[in-house]
């Protein structure tokens, strides 16, 4: 299996920078609180803003607590898997470390095969940005390593990342609210 040791320090509350299907992130166990947190005192971020959380089939979503109806199934299913990540909400007081107050949660699902891989693996993933809050996102390891060093318990390489953040949607009821294009 590739990545194992990798995959091993996620299931044990570490974190690391790996390339999803976007940009780099830094990436923990969506289900450690430990993980979350420290990726929130590494990139400096404000605690109130939540994190995307990468998922490796629609049917991850249920883990979280979140029931979908068969309109939203179809919506989601014309987005994914590819590089938009949707807001669904969550109002689990479970999962408060991950949605922050906000009772939603951002999800992504990826298109690229090893990422797919990687959360098969490990299970669903918080995954911001690989910069520091109000930095510019890392389009290389290298780029990573300066802002973070040992911070991170490891990094993968995917060579250069020069992709655009996710588009960000907000599945309602009744549709698809874009909020960043």
């Amino acid at each position: 299996m590739v990545h194992e040791k990798e995959i091993t320090v996620i299931k044990k509350d570490g974190i690391g920078v790996f390339p999803t299907d976007t940009l780099y992130g830094i990436v923990g166990d969506a289900f450690s609180k430990k993980a979350v947190e420290r990726i929130y005192t590494a990139k400096g971020r404000s605690k109130g803003k939540p994190f995307i959380v990468l998922i490796s089939s629609i049917a991850d979503i249920k883990k979280f607590g979140i029931v979908l109806n068969k309109k939203q199934k179809e919506l989601l299913a014309e987005v994914w898997p590819g590089p938009v990540s949707v807001i669904l909400p969550c109002k689990s007081k479970k999962f408060e470390y991950l949605h922050r107050g906000k009772n939603s949660l951002a999800f992504r699902f990826p298109k690229k095969k090893k990422v797919l891989e990687f959360i098969k693996e490990t299970g669903p993933l918080v995954a911001p940005s690989a910069n520091p809050q109000g930095m510019i996102p890392s389009h290389t390891i290298a780029e990573a390593k300066d802002y973070f060093g040992s911070d991170m318990d490891f990094y993968i390489s995917g060579g250069m990342l020069d992709s655009k953040p996710s588009k960000i949607i907000f599945l309602t009821d009744k549709g698809i609210k874009v909020l960043r294009d």
